[in-house]
């Protein structure tokens, strides 16, 4: 009980600091247009678990060992919300899933309309870039800042996230396979996690052996968030999730529930985190306790 306490506490306080940050992060002498701005951080500050940072920063602390390392790593850790805030404006807009809701509260194209919707989702991946950079007045070394920079452009774009949106848009139900909904995970949402975890273990240091361990660690808890979240879709409270349950099943979308079944997904969501875990532990990391709580957190985890 004690360490389902603690891990809920540090991810509480990390998420406090991070929408701070995040509130931080345009400035008035950057003179963005007002309801530019507030499309954008309407979006920003609706909440949600953070988990990208919170892996982010994590990260750079289990290979350093260090907490004051956070304040390095946080403007790579608000650019990796920025990207996956954008990815869910445009995912909600009429176009692509045409949902009303998210985390509870109207979709950005409901408030703001479609047009803003898109430019508000545009500033925030562009925006992403130059947060990235900023880590380079705090100490993160130039070549590490751009290292990280070429992996946020290929994990969130074509080749990762948006390649994934694609796929999951040209796939239907009794068509695509299993081995293809897979793909489609592994590009949609583990991508952005294996940025995560890979950019915060950059900015800790850590060596090239270290970091394909932990970006192993990454794409398989990616799997299996998303697998579970496939799963919450069907068995899930509406209240908690924010949006309508069954939304994927009247989507006519291809989800593992759909073709193994809820049972075996439930397994393969523990299968897939034991295997991170076992990743990450080969990684040697100085405190990876962190990262392993997080794992665990999110196998249980019910929104």
């Amino acid at each position: 009980m004690s360490v389902s306490i603690s891990i809920k506490e540090y991810l509480k306080t990390v998420t406090a600091e991070v929408e701070e940050a995040l509130r931080d992060s345009f400035p008035v002498e950057l003179g963005v247009p007002a309801t530019l701005r507030d499309a954008m951080m309407y979006s920003l500050e609706a909440g949600g678990k953070r988990l990208r940072p919170a892996l982010l920063l994590s990260a750079a602390e289990a290979v350093h060992g260090s907490k004051p390392l956070r304040q390095a790593a946080m403007p790579v850790a608000c650019a990796v919300e920025m990207i996956h805030t954008y990815s869910l404006i445009h995912d909600d807009l009429p176009a692509m899933d045409n949902d009303d809701f998210r985390r509870g509260k109207p979709t950005n194209h409901k408030v703001f309309g479609e047009a803003m919707a898109i430019l508000a989702g545009d500033g925030l991946l562009t925006h992403a870039f130059y947060a990235v950079a900023q880590a380079a007045k705090l100490g993160v070394p130039a070549e590490t800042v751009l290292a990280i920079s070429s992996d946020l452009a290929l994990l969130a774009g074509a080749p990762g996230m948006v390649g994934g949106q694609a796929a999951d848009i040209l796939g239907e139900q009794g068509i695509t396979s299993l081995a293809e909904l897979e793909y489609i995970h592994l590009r949609k949402t583990s991508d952005l996690m294996v940025f995560s975890v890979t950019a915060g273990a950059r900015v800790g240091g850590a060596s090239q052996t270290q970091l394909a361990a932990v970006g192993e660690f990454a794409r398989k808890l990616g799997l299996a968030f998303q697998v579970q979240d496939d799963i919450l879709d069907v068995t899930g409270d509406e209240a908690k999730l924010g949006k309508p349950v069954n939304s994927d099943v009247d989507q006519q979308k291809v989800t593992y529930p759909y073709l193994i079944g809820l049972e075996e997904s439930a397994a393969l969501v523990q299968r897939l985190t034991l295997e991170a875990k076992d990743a990450l532990n080969r990684a040697n990391l100085a405190a990876s306790e962190r990262l392993i709580d997080i794992a665990d957190y999110l196998m249980r985890r019910d929104h």
